[in-house]
């Protein structure tokens, strides 16, 4: 079970959604892993799997290595500094939730 209250609140937010939702159900799964078992994904292949008008959701770190072509939004939970200041829109798991509750086009990326 993760320590941080914060990340707890976001996995039963998730889990909530995911009664609806089975999207929600598995970025809870992914974000109850442990820290080390968290995907690390760079915006190369970010770029290489979400197509335009698509949200990328990557339950773990976004990392700097590549450059996104058009301004695609990004969800994870966490992101390195360059690669915030790559992204056109780089917003956490808890907003997309809030603002896409129905998980339309949204593309999860491990």
């Amino acid at each position: 079970m993760k320590t941080n209250l914060q990340t707890r609140k976001l996995v039963a937010d998730l889990r909530k959604a995911g009664q609806k939702v089975a999207l929600w159900k598995r970025v809870a799964d992914e974000l109850e892993r442990p820290t080390r078992q968290m995907p690390s994904v760079n915006l190369s292949k970010i770029a290489l799997h979400v197509r335009e008008g698509e949200v990328a959701l990557v339950p773990g770190k976004v990392l700097s290595l590549g450059h996104l072509v058009s301004k695609t939004s990004v969800a994870a939970f966490q992101f390195s500094e360059l690669a915030r200041k790559k992204i056109g829109k780089a917003i956490s798991i808890a907003e997309l939730l809030k603002e896409n509750p129905q998980g339309k086009k949204v593309r999860l990326i491990k």
